[in-house]
């Protein structure tokens, strides 16, 4: 029942989320659109606005605070203890998950502490930095497949001869990849400066570590990610999604298993968790944000959570297919037969399925984080530069060897 506990809620959540995308842009925002007033409706910087808005608030922000209460709900499963259960709303328990809510509140309350010879300016705008960079990636992101404005209950058999549609994309970019190593990068900037801004030896080698840590494994990232470009021939999100098709035989996994495990074991080492959590070892009292308390140390514990959920869902772009289901095309189920779905169930399908890997994807990397042992600092480098780059650079000349003998024939 625990297990069942942790995924309830997101799939509950998923899917109420779906269900709102999917009448807001294909019934919602078209029929002001109609309007002489309201033709701003489905301009694209208000449908962009309108969707990072959904994106953040109805799943990042609220998933990311669920994971707090799953990471312990889970370790506590795996170590035949309770876990979170005894803060409580109107004495509803709810399994613990007002904790997270509880947490909050202990550090909104908490004093905000600057030591006296930080430098004030960094101090305050490291944890910005640490957390906008993933906020922005996520606009890449494709959460479903095009919606074609008002044809919900009908059967549409190709989105892209429907006419007027809304991409649940909120930018879509022919360089999107390149995009995301782009602004993720710049994340290394928050924790860098975090650990030397604090005035504190601890946090200055925590900071250190962490930035030597994402720029080495940044490395073996960008070329786990050729090889799938070389499959699919695009560097855009949504794109690669569509070239996977329905079929999970040319989903991305299938193509490039190498690839998909050196990309995850790369961006699990860029979140800085176990058991690559060495920029933040307790053991060792270090810790780039060791001077922080209140809501500035709560930014760099969401945004941690937040790249959690950031690498899942590219996991489930670039390599399980994104929002396509197994056997759904555009005008219903293909399995023994053809079955017709309306638009908008078929979308709300997908966004919901979506949804399900990127919390199988969560829940993977929490359960990581309790069975492995961390690193110590020169095994994590010698795995990043010895072992993982070799590997990616041998993926690629693999992957090119293969892709021109297939075009050859």
């Amino acid at each position: 029942m625990g297990i069942l506990y942790l995924f309830l809620v997101p799939a509950i959540a998923f899917s109420a989320l779906s269900a709102g995308l999917v009448f807001l842009f294909g019934i919602g925002l078209p029929w002001i659109a109609t309007h002489s007033w309201g033709t701003w409706a489905m301009s694209i910087w208000f449908t962009a606005l309108i969707k990072m808005a959904l994106l953040l608030l109805g799943i990042v922000l609220p998933i990311a605070s669920l994971l707090t209460w799953m990471e312990r709900k889970q370790s506590a499963k795996m170590q035949d203890r309770i876990g979170p259960n005894r803060a409580a709303i109107l004495g509803a328990t709810m399994w613990g998950i007002p904790h997270f809510i509880a947490d909050a509140v202990k550090m909104i309350m908490k004093e905000d502490f600057v030591p006296a010879k930080a430098n004030k300016f960094l101090f305050s705008i490291a944890p910005l930095l640490a957390v906008v960079p993933v906020l922005v990636t996520f606009a890449i992101i494709p959460f479903g497949s095009d919606a074609c404005t008002g044809q919900l209950f009908k059967v549409v058999t190709d989105t892209a001869a429907c006419g007027e549609t809304i991409p649940f994309q909120v930018a879509r970019l022919d360089v999107g990849l390149l995009f995301y190593f782009a602004i993720a990068s710049l994340a290394v900037y928050g924790t860098t400066l975090a650990g030397w801004a604090s005035y504190n030896k601890w946090s200055l080698l925590g900071g250190l570590r962490a930035s030597s840590q994402m720029m080495s494994y940044e490395v073996t990232m960008g070329l786990a990610i050729l090889g799938a470009f070389l499959v699919f021939g695009t560097l855009e999100p949504s794109a690669i999604v569509v070239a996977q098709g329905p079929n999970p035989i040319h989903w991305g996994i299938v193509s490039q298993p190498l690839g998909a495990i050196l990309f995850f074991t790369a961006a699990v080492a860029e979140t800085k968790r176990t058991p690559f959590d060495l920029p933040e070892g307790e053991s060792e009292v270090i810790g780039y944000f060791v001077e922080y308390s209140g809501m500035r140390f709560g930014v760099f514990f969401l945004a941690e959570f937040m790249e959690v959920i950031f690498l899942a869902a590219i996991m489930t772009t670039i390599f399980f297919g994104g929002w396509q289901v197994p056997g759904l095309y555009a005008d219903g189920f293909h399995i023994f037969g053809n079955y017709n779905m309306a638009h908008g169930l078929v979308l709300f399908l997908q966004t919901a399925f979506w949804g399900m890997k990127i919390m199988f994807f969560c829940w993977f990397q929490l359960m990581i984080r309790w069975t492995l042992p961390r690193f110590r600092p020169d095994q994590l480098m010698r795995l990043g530069w010895k072992q993982l780059l070799p590997a990616s650079l041998f993926n690629i000349v693999l992957t090119a060897a293969v892709v021109l003998w297939l075009e050859s024939k």
